[in-house]
């Protein structure tokens, strides 16, 4: 390759990097594996060395990688929290040594696990805990303070009342936590974390701090970054310290003073990999003396006296004997393919999902090929490439029909997914549940997932319409409920019949109609009847309804199955018709566009609507609802405790009314 071509393939690979990087650190969705991501910089940072001259200071092998989100408040780190140099061979791990023996006599090294999670920073003053902030660039991080209080073994006072002390951890999500948390995922629907280290990553940076505390997010504290008032010589000595002031340090660590040591101990960690229950993706070789490590020093983007060895992804051959289709809680037809039992990352592997059906023509999967398997993030097991196809095989296709009830499966434009639209599909019948008695659909309080498993599995709620025939005493006798939970229940139920036809809209499950557009049908329409009669044409001139959300409503309601649905929840007494208006509002011939042009800001607390409510009316009448203050905002109605947005308002002039002023504007 000449200079010219490894140019280009430079400037290529950074922008890969850069895309990846900013997936995996910025929005905890990785789209490559991390042994695919270490192969682009491995390639990146030899053309590099081979070619200097192309070497940038913003390139990926120059810095931290990471950047804080604007979601929170910047944190400058008063030690950096750098990087780890990675190498992937026991040479490697030679080559390092000889870089630190040429700068220093007789070192000594620690081994440890190499915890795969987020790093994060915790600042304590006088002993006590009072900030922590993820890595981010190393130099600027995110005050994620809130949702570190949340973990339970950071230690909110130390055992003794150190000065200033700031540390460095992993916060990582235990297997068992994050198989949880995929579970109840993709029971509502949502797309599930890839692994344990963006579901941690993604959970940290939650706004609502209730969020954090549900995820059972754990923490291994393994760097002292600064410390006053007492001092320590080596790293070993620095993990002691910390485990005696409160904290949950790394769970195992060695100390050796030969590399052939160092690397008996790498080898036998990667074969504990499979039995922990947190994830690792490599092991740790840090020179133990402070001193040493002055000496040594640090480049711009890694410190000289550590080496990360990360493990590579163990793979297998087998064959593939068949494909299952299942349909999941939210529709969508997933294959699984069956293989020739193998042993994976510690266990026996005879089953991967195969994803869709884009993902089986890309590979050109038949049945009866030989394929090399793996574990994605030694977790989920998945198909790597086809090494061999049988003669005359040709790719397996995808049923276009539900597996479970017989219907049409759609494959949308834009999608990569096949998917069951039928309400009344038995796979489908949990996810729908919940989804029905949801708060922003019928709001049914106490029916939630747990209670939901509970009918469904009882035999006692097939779909949302059953609710209706659901009697005292068979809620009682399910576990945990009792008479009392069972009487809350039924008026929670009886209550939700009430419900504004926009919820019931909502609650119907129609895909890509959410509440506010489910708010649009039921403000044109005004009755669930004439929206079953509404023509395509109606339909897509509604203002603010796109032509997906349209063809998705048209198509929903063609089935025989969406109008048996509906009729069964009318005749469980369920409303239908639209009826929030609220007092001294005019019916349907008043003036329903008054508000047409205006964009309103809600803020505080008003005196008896509740926003939701407000923000109905405000979009009935033509106006819409934005979550910030700007120059294009008509009105902001102000109640108690109305806080930065009122006083922006009043800065910009912009119009500002409670809500008696806002009953008269609808009179």
């Amino acid at each position: 390759m000449d200079f010219q071509e490894a140019g280009r393939r430079v400037e290529e690979l950074r922008k890969q990097i850069s895309e990846y990087s900013r997936l995996y650190y910025e929005e905890d969705s990785p789209a490559i594996e991390d042994d695919e991501f270490d192969a682009l910089t491995r390639e990146l940072r030899r053309l590099e060395e081979e070619y200097p001259q192309l070497v940038t200071p913003d390139s990926y092998t120059q810095r931290v990688q990471g950047a804080a989100s604007s979601l929170f408040a910047p944190v400058r780190h008063e030690v950096p929290l750098e990087s780890l140099q990675d190498v992937f061979s026991y040479e490697e791990l030679r080559e390092f040594d000889r870089r630190v023996r040429e700068a220093v006599e007789d070192p000594v090294y620690v081994v440890e696990p190499k915890i795969d999670g987020l790093s994060i920073a915790l600042e304590y003053a006088d002993g006590r805990f009072v900030r922590g902030a993820t890595r981010g660039d190393g130099q600027v991080g995110e005050d994620v303070t809130h949702n570190l209080r949340t973990i339970r073994t950071i230690p909110r006072r130390l055992s003794r009342p150190i000065p200033r002390l700031i540390v460095r951890g992993e916060v990582y999500m235990p297997r068992e936590s994050f198989a949880a948390l995929v579970e109840r995922q993709e029971l509502a629907g949502e797309r599930p974390f890839k692994n344990p280290r963006n579901a941690a990553a993604g959970s940290l940076r939650q706004k609502d701090a209730a969020v954090a505390k549900e995820r059972n997010l754990d923490i291994f504290v393994f760097n002292l970054q600064l410390l006053e008032g007492e001092a320590v010589d080596s790293h070993a000595a620095s993990l002691e310290l910390m485990k005696e002031l409160g904290f949950h340090i790394i769970p195992f660590y060695s100390v050796y003073s030969s590399m052939d040591e160092v690397i008996g101990e790498v080898e036998r960690i990667g074969t504990l990999r499979n039995t922990l229950p947190f994830d690792i993706d490599g092991a740790v070789v840090k020179v133990n003396s402070f001193s040493h490590r002055e000496q040594l020093g640090s480049t711009a983007k890694f410190p000289k006296w550590a080496s990360a060895y990360k493990y590579p992804p163990e793979e297998k051959r087998t064959t593939l004997l068949g494909v299952e289709v299942n349909v999941g809680r939210t529709g969508v037809l997933t294959p699984t393919g069956i293989f020739e039992p193998v042993t994976l990352a510690g266990t026996t592997v005879g089953r991967a999902t195969l994803h869709n059906e884009d993902f089986i023509l890309e590979k050109g999967l038949a049945v009866g090929d030989t394929v090399v398997l793996r574990k994605a993030g030694d977790i989920i097991p998945e198909v790597v490439r086809v090494e061999a196809h049988l003669p005359g095989a040709a790719p397996y296709r995808m049923p276009h029909v539900c597996p479970s009830c017989g219907s049409e499966a759609v494959r949308e434009e834009g999608e990569a997914a096949l998917r069951c639209n039928n309400p009344e599909c038995p796979a489908q019948r949990v996810r729908n549940l919940i989804h029905f008695a949801s708060r922003d659909a019928m709001d049914i309080e106490g029916l939630g997932p747990a209670v939901v498993e509970q009918l469904v599995s009882a035999g006692l709620a097939g779909n949302a319409y059953d609710l209706y025939t659901l009697k005292k005493e068979e809620i009682a006798a399910l576990e945990r409920m009792g008479e009392k939970s069972a009487e809350n229940l039924l008026a929670a139920i009886e209550k939700s019949k009430s419900a504004d036809l926009f919820r019931v809209i909502f609650a119907l499950g129609i895909r890509h109609v959410g509440q506010k557009a489910a708010k649009l049908l039921a403000n044109r329409f005004g009755s669930m009847e004439a929206v079953l009669g509404a023509s395509p044409e109606e339909i897509s001139a509604i203002d603010g309804f796109g032509e997906i959300m349209a063809e998705s409503v048209v198509r929903f309601f063609a089935l025989p199955q969406s109008r048996h649905f509906v009729e069964q929840l009318r005749l469980a007494g369920v409303n239908m018709e639209r009826q929030d208006r609220m007092e001294g509002e005019e019916g349907e011939e008043g003036p329903d566009a008054r508000f047409a042009g205006m964009t309103f800001v809600l803020t505080g607390t008003l005196p008896t609507l509740k926003r939701d409510e407000a923000s109905a009316i405000i979009e009935r009448y033509g106006g819409k609802t934005s979550g910030s203050v700007s120059k294009k905002t008509s009105i902001v109605l102000a109640g108690e405790d109305a806080g930065s947005k009122l006083t922006k308002a009043q800065q910009l002039g912009i119009r500002v009314i409670n809500e008696e002023e806002f009953r008269e504007m609808v009179k």
